[in-house]
C-alpha cells in the first residue's frame, strides 16, 4: 500500500476509532461499564464489609470492570499490617490519606504521612504498618488487577489467615518475612 492510501483509510478511520471505547490492542471492552459508578466516602463499591484483622477494607473498584486496576481503601488502619510480602503479577500503589505509615519497599524503610505515595513494584518484598496515635486511612492500587479482588475477599473471611502461606499461593503472593514493626 502506498503511502497516500495509507494515511487517506487511517484518517478516515479515526471518527470510528473515537467512537469507541479506547482500548488497548488485543483486548477486549466486554467488562466495560458504559456508566460512571460512584462508591461514597467510607461505603463498599458492593456494600460488603471486611476486615483484615489490622483494618477495615472497602473496594473502590472492581475486576468485574476492570482487570486493570484494582483499588481498595484501608480505613481505621492500627500497628500490625500484612507480612512482608510480594506479588509476582502486580505493582501495588499505596496512597497515605490520613495519619502515618512505616513502610518498606526491598531494603528501604519509608515513613509516609498524608498526600504522600511509594509504588512498590511487583517481585519486590514489601509491608507497612500504621504509626502514631490514631489510625491511618490508606488507598491502595493494583496492577494490573489480576486476582487481587478474589485474594481479599477470602483473606477477609472469617477465620482465615490473611497471610497464610497456602492462601497467598493460591493468589501468587509470596510471604518472605513477618510483618514488619515500627
Amino acid at each position: 500500500m502506498k503511502r497516500r492510501s495509507f494515511l487517506k483509510s487511517a484518517v478516515s478511520a479515526f471518527p470510528i476509532a473515537l467512537s469507541q471505547p479506547f482500548v488497548l490492542a488485543g483486548e477486549s471492552t466486554a467488562n466495560l461499564s458504559p456508566e460512571a459508578r460512584v462508591v461514597p466516602a467510607g461505603k463498599d463499591m458492593f456494600d460488603e464489609a471486611r476486615s483484615l484483622g489490622f483494618s477495615r477494607i472497602t473496594f473502590k473498584t472492581s475486576t468485574r470492570e476492570t482487570d486493570h486496576v484494582f483499588i481498595i481503601e484501608h480505613d481505621n488502619l492500627l500497628s500490625g499490617g500484612p507480612a512482608l510480602h510480594y506479588h509476582l503479577a502486580q505493582e501495588e500503589w499505596f496512597y497515605v490519606m490520613e495519619g502515618e505509615i512505616v513502610l518498606q519497599v526491598g531494603d528501604k524503610r519509608l515513613r509516609l504521612g498524608a498526600g504522600e505515595s511509594v509504588l512498590a513494584p511487583r517481585k519486590v518484598p514489601h509491608a507497612f504498618t500504621a504509626v502514631g496515635d490514631k489510625p491511618a486511612k490508606m488507598l491502595i492500587a493494583f496492577s494490573p488487577a489480576g486476582k487481587m479482588e478474589e485474594y481479599f475477599r477470602d483473606a477477609a473471611k472469617p477465620g482465615a489467615a490473611p497471610m497464610d502461606a497456602a492462601l497467598s499461593q493460591k493468589y501468587e503472593v509470596v510471604v518472605v518475612g513477618p510483618p514488619i514493626k515500627a
